[in-house]
């Protein structure tokens, strides 16, 4: 008798959610323009300008087997599945940069966020191009300006 009452009352909840949350999309959608489109947006090295400066997070937002098989140092793992769940985590007072190899989650994520109300980018050459930007001389300056 319970689970005849609990799935139902469940299943209603869950349409609710999902209607609220295509209702916040199609909002953030109607006021897209092109803007928005660039300042979405945020290279590597713009990145690493705001980052040193103390104004942005980097969330990267692949699965944990691929953060483990290599990271960044600097980035807060938060898996795309489990981004609802752990928005306590990011820091609201910067701007959270979302990022992945090809930008395809990323991009996901930083929408979700937007609608959401977060100052928020993805990171337009992806982990790679962050990567690139990241070596040889420019680590060491790099690690020398973050550890001020």
């Amino acid at each position: 008798m319970t689970k005849t009452i609990i799935l139902p009352l469940f299943f209603l909840c869950s349409l609710v959610s999902f209607a609220h949350g295509a209702e916040e999309l199609g909002s953030y959608l109607r006021t897209f323009d092109y803007a928005e489109r660039i300042e979405m947006k945020i290279s590597s090295k713009e990145f690493i300008k705001l980052f040193t400066e103390g104004k942005a997070q980097l969330i990267d937002i692949r699965f944990k087997e691929e953060y483990e098989a290599w990271h960044m140092a600097i980035a807060r793992n938060i898996p795309i599945n489990e981004l609802p769940g752990r928005l306590s985590e990011l820091d609201k007072s910067k701007v959270i940069v979302t990022a992945c190899p090809h930008k395809d989650r990323a991009i996901m994520a930083r929408t979700y966020l937007a609608t959401l109300g977060y100052s928020t980018k993805y990171l337009k050459d992806g982990l790679i191009g962050l990567a690139e930007n990241l070596r040889g001389d420019n680590a060491k300056d790099f690690i020398l300006q973050t550890a001020r």
